[in-house]
């Protein structure tokens, strides 16, 4: 079965790399994560563990269930550049449980920073879609377990930030077209006025390597899942537009400057012998952004994203069936790319 970044399209006109919807939710029977103590943490995973034993997708898919402790450190490691949870769990010291789909489009994660947090991933856009799911598995989950609730002010977590709907949801974007420009700073500072969130994924605000945007909304309280869903996929939409339309008029004044681009960036990406992350990730924006634009194409089907997951530092560790020096990862990442990327051509 394909992971849910495997899925990921380039098509013309979408910039849109992937969507995600996350819920916090606590058992009201039991003190905020950070205040129990580690026979009360034992206690509550083990007792979520068996209400939600038979957790399910609704589509048959398999549910991979265990104690985060018990997977090996570099798949606990690649799983985190994979998205399945964020790096403050990795540091946790009391039990962690961890359900997760055969594809990791969909996971569980128990006594994290909330005592549930369920989280749905998706290629490109389809906030929506992603919604409809969470909010029956949420429904699945609530039966079993009582949430902390406030009719004022909604779901009780145990950061103020997700007090509310205790729901994130986002929208991660391409944009290396805009990024480039000298007002695309002020364009960003323009749309948190909106409410919403935008960092790069790779990289520092002032240098983002691989041009990934991830758009997201900076409050849950006092607003609806709707209006979240509304207020991030219209911001995303916006932003899509705009890198569209820089990226047009670069193709009519530059269109062979960027077919060159392109191919040197593949050329270096193909036959290189060392490569470092920030360098990888960003000939992959430019050799993916062609593609998107037409301007050239894959002899055999290949997912641009995917390799933009495999070449961190821990899924390539993890992948390799030998002990792998971190001193040579610029040389494994080289090696990497050499293998999974496939001709190009001009269309």
């Amino acid at each position: 079965m394909n992971k849910w970044y495997e899925e990921v399209r380039m098509e013309p006109g979408s910039n849109y790399v992937s969507s995600r919807v996350r819920l916090a939710r606590n058992w009201k029977d039991y003190c905020f994560p950070n205040r129990l103590s580690d026979a009360q943490a034992q206690d509550l995973v083990r007792e979520l563990r068996r209400r939600l034993s038979d957790f399910s997708d609704g589509a048959g898919e398999p549910i991979r269930e265990a104690l985060l402790s018990d997977i090996p450190e570099a798949e606990r490691m690649a799983m985190r550049e994979r998205r399945v949870f964020n790096a403050g769990i990795l540091k946790r010291r009391t039990p962690v449980g961890l359900m997760l789909s055969e594809s990791e489009d969909i996971s569980l994660v128990l006594n994290g920073d909330d005592h549930i947090r369920l989280q749905l991933l998706s290629p490109n856009s389809h906030l929506y879609e992603l919604w409809d799911k969470a909010d029956r598995l949420d429904d699945f989950i609530n039966q079993r377990v009582s949430y902390a609730f406030d009719d004022h002010y909604g779901y009780l977590t145990t950061y103020p930030t997700n007090v509310g709907t205790g729901m994130r949801a986002n929208i991660v974007v391409h944009l290396p077209a805009l990024s480039t420009g000298k007002q695309f700073q002020s364009l960003l500072n323009s749309m948190t006025r909106f409410g919403v969130t935008i960092r790069g994924v790779y990289g520092t605000d002032k240098e983002n390597y691989g041009a990934l945007y991830d758009i997201s909304n900076a409050k849950t309280l006092g607003t609806s899942e709707r209006e979240i869903l509304d207020l991030v996929s219209r911001v995303a939409s916006q932003l899509n537009s705009e890198e569209n339309q820089v990226r047009r008029k670069s193709l009519e004044s530059h269109r062979l400057e960027r077919l060159d681009e392109a191919f040197k960036s593949y050329g270096i990406l193909k036959y290189a012998r060392k490569l470092s992350l920030k360098d990888a990730l960003n000939y992959l924006s430019q050799v993916m952004a062609a593609i998107t634009d037409g301007l050239v194409a894959t002899e055999e089907p290949c997912c641009i994203y995917r390799l933009y997951l495999g070449i961190q530092p821990s899924n390539l560790i993890a992948a390799s069936t030998e002990p792998v020096d971190r001193e040579k990862l610029d040389a494994v990442r080289a090696d990497y790319l050499r293998r999974e990327l496939p001709e190009l051509k001009e269309v």
